[in-house]
C-alpha cells in the first residue's frame, strides 16, 4: 500500500469515526426528549435504560483501558505480534462516557419524585435482566479474583491470565447487554401492536452509526493489513451487527406491521395502553428496580 493511500484511509478512518460517533450519540436524545414532551414514559421498557447504563459504564472501562493503560496496551501488542495497536479510537471513548450520562438520565425519568412523568405500576425491571444486571458484575468480579490467583505476577504477564482478560470481559458484558435489553421493548412493541412512546428517530441514527462503524473497522484492519484488528476487538464488530439486527425488527415494527396503529395513536391521547399488557409480561418477573 502506498504511503499516499494509507494516510487517506487513516484520515478517512477518523472522520467515519466521529461521524459515526456524533449519530449514535445523537440517537440517545430522541427517546428523553419525547418522553420529557409527552410527560410520560409509557411505551418505554424500563429494562432498556436499566441495562443500557450497565453496558455503557463496561464499554466506557474497556474503551479507556485500551487507550490509555499501559499494561492493556502492551498485553494486546503481545497477544497479536502482527497488529501495531487495537482499533479502539478517542471517539469510542467519548461516545462511550455520553452514552452513559444520557442511559442515567432516560433512567430517571422513571422515578416521578424527580420528574413527576407518568409511570405504569406495570413498569418494574424484568427478574431476568435484575440477574444480568447483578450477574454481570458478579461475573467480572469473580474474573479479577481469577486473574489475580493464577498469574504469577497478578495479571502483568500476557502469556496467562492478565488484566486484558478482565477488560475483555468488560466488553462482553456490553455484548450481551446490547442484545438483551431490545427484546424487552420489541416484545413490549409487538404485545401493544404499537411503536407509541418508542421514538423511532433513536433507531434511525443507531442504523447511519452501525453501519459507518462497521466500515471503520474494516478500513482500519485493512490498512494495517491485519485483520486481527477485527478479532481483537470482537465487541466492536459484534455490537454494531447486533444492533443493524434489532433495528431492522424495530424499523419493520414502526414503518410497516404497527403503521396504522400509531398514526392512531398519535392522533389520540397518551392512554396507558401497556397496563395490561405488560402485566401478563412481567406476571412471573415483576422485581423491584435495580
Amino acid at each position: 500500500m502506498s504511503p499516499q493511500l494509507e494516510i487517506f484511509l487513516k484520515a478517512l478512518s477518523r472522520l467515519l469515526g466521529w461521524i459515526y460517533t456524533l449519530c449514535w450519540s445523537a440517537s440517545f436524545y430522541p427517546q428523553p426528549i419525547s418522553n420529557f414532551q409527552r410527560r410520560s414514559t409509557v411505551g418505554l421498557a424500563i429494562d432498556f435504560p436499566t441495562v443500557n447504563t450497565l453496558g455503557f459504564v463496561c464499554y466506557t472501562a474497556y474503551t479507556a483501558a485500551f487507550l490509555y493503560s499501559p499494561v492493556i496496551r502492551h498485553q494486546y501488542a503481545t497477544r497479536h505480534p502482527g497488529s501495531e495497536e487495537s482499533t479502539v479510537r478517542f471517539n469510542d471513548l467519548a461516545f462511550a462516557v455520553h452514552a452513559v450520562i444520557l442511559s442515567t438520565l432516560t433512567y430517571t425519568q422513571f422515578w416521578p419524585t424527580i420528574w413527576g412523568f407518568k409511570v405504569s405500576r406495570f413498569q418494574r425491571v424484568s427478574k431476568p435482566v435484575a440477574g444480568l444486571f447483578w450477574g454481570s458484575i458478579a461475573a467480572i468480579a469473580i474474573l479479577i479474583f481469577i486473574v489475580l490467583g493464577q498469574s504469577p505476577d497478578g495479571g502483568y504477564d500476557p502469556s496467562t491470565w492478565g488484566w486484558i482478560d478482565v477488560v475483555y470481559g468488560l466488553s462482553y458484558v456490553k455484548l450481551l447487554v446490547t442484545i438483551t435489553k431490545y427484546v424487552p421493548q420489541a416484545w413490549v412493541n409487538y404485545k401493544r401492536k404499537s411503536t407509541q412512546g418508542w421514538h423511532i428517530g433513536q433507531i434511525l441514527l443507531d442504523v447511519a452509526g452501525g453501519a459507518l462503524s462497521l466500515i471503520q473497522l474494516t478500513l482500519d484492519s485493512s490498512f494495517q493489513d491485519d485483520w486481527s484488528g477485527i478479532t481483537g476487538n470482537p465487541i466492536k464488530l459484534l455490537l454494531s451487527n447486533v444492533s443493524l439486527f434489532f433495528d431492522i425488527i424495530f424499523i419493520t415494527q414502526h414503518y410497516i406491521l404497527y403503521k396504522g396503529a400509531d398514526d392512531k395513536a398519535s392522533k389520540g391521547q397518551d392512554a396507558d395502553v401497556t397496563a395490561p399488557l405488560l402485566a401478563g409480561f412481567n406476571s412471573v418477573q415483576r422485581t423491584e428496580d435495580v
